[in-house]
């Protein structure tokens, strides 16, 4: 049984508003092999529980296996918990992660198990429609457009996974070679972490270029308990465990308050590696220094603020993507330099 089928890990906490909707989409896939769909339901005190046990019926009547387990207990143990059990719970060679919110296309199964197959030891992610369609559109434009190049060269990005969680499929034998997740609870980015040990692994990114999810954006999704000062300090060791090293010395691009910030939360052997700031803006490039006050170092380090023709890369950049009508990426294109090799982007 387990070498063949394809297990579906769904994790539920109160979802009744969406989950007929997400489990229809799972009895309408056209996958032709063997499936089963794994729920955990993560001490929901709403009906979710009964609309599981009303679909686990027309599911299995219509050949796919239903998995339920869960608990009652006063509070919920989390999404990274809840994905562990019912990644244990299953028995499937492939695993497809769906959230309780979303909806899958009908051939999502297909499609990211032939890539799959092809590539064991990556994520395998999609292109995605959210809904409600004009939230987050900077973002959906960033999951959506990323190049086969950046899905590993924008991995250090404010953004988080270049391919979103909700949209993973792997082989079960990766996902134990990297996992389990982070079982910490709220307030854990437990996709990023996990995320960022796959890449550790060798792990590759790639995308089916097609839309197979509706991706809901409400204000009840768990990412919005992960604060963004726990984010930016895993994502600062990250960079410089995987990026700087590679690098003698380096540009900060952006003489602001996020370029500042970086610098200040850098380990003192890399903010030893930055030579200067850069910038457009002439007030901040005036300036000519910027001072570092919090420094133990005597005297304090003073780093040269440049326009960003007169600066040298590599760059990390702490410019947002998309914000100011093509100005900045025109900038950096004029420069002709390669992402990944002469620029990462952080913000």
């Amino acid at each position: 049984m387990r070498h063949h089928t394809r297990s579906i890990i769904l994790p539920v906490h109160n979802a009744e508003p969406w989950l007929d909707e997400c489990l229809r989409s799972v009895l309408q896939q056209d996958f032709e092999g063997t499936m089963e769909l794994s729920v955990f339901n993560d001490a929901s005190k709403d009906k979710s529980g009964a609309i599981i046990e009303k679909w686990r019926v027309k599911l299995e009547d219509s050949g796919v296996h239903v998995i339920v387990g869960g608990h009652d207990s006063p509070s919920p143990r989390g999404v990274g918990y809840s994905k562990n059990q019912a990644v244990a719970q299953s028995s499937g060679s492939y695993l497809c992660f769906l959230d309780s919110d979303d909806v899958m296309m009908p051939q999502r199964v297909r499609l990211q198990h032939q890539a799959a197959v092809q590539h064991p030891s990556s994520i395998v992610g999609c292109q995605v429609r959210r809904d409600p369609p004009n939230s987050t559109k900077r973002y959906t434009r960033w999951i959506n457009q990323l190049t086969p190049e950046q899905l590993l060269t924008q991995v250090f990005t404010a953004n988080g996974p270049t391919v979103i969680m909700p949209t993973w499929f792997c082989s079960r034998a990766w996902f134990s070679h990297v996992g389990p997740f982070d079982e910490g609870g709220q307030g854990v980015p437990e996709d990023l972490l996990f995320f960022y040990e796959h890449l550790r692994k060798g792990g590759g990114v790639i995308r089916v270029d097609q839309s197979l999810l509706l991706y809901r954006y409400h204000p009840r999704a768990a990412t919005h308990s992960v604060l963004e000062t726990t984010v930016w300090t895993h994502r600062v060791r990250f960079l410089e465990e995987q990026a700087l090293p590679r690098w003698a010395a380096f540009t900060i691009w952006n003489a602001g308050k996020q370029g500042r910030r970086l610098y200040r939360s850098l380990t003192a052997a890399s903010q030893r590696k930055v030579v200067a700031f850069c910038d457009v803006d002439e007030n901040k490039i005036r300036k000519g220094f910027y001072c570092h006050e919090d420094s133990q170092e005597r005297p304090k380090p003073r780093i040269p603020i440049l326009h960003f023709r007169a600066a040298r890369p590599p760059f990390v950049i702490c410019v947002k993507l998309d914000l100011t009508g093509g100005a900045f990426e025109d900038n950096l294109r004029s420069l002709h330099l390669q992402e990944g090799q002469d620029f990462l982007h952080f913000s």
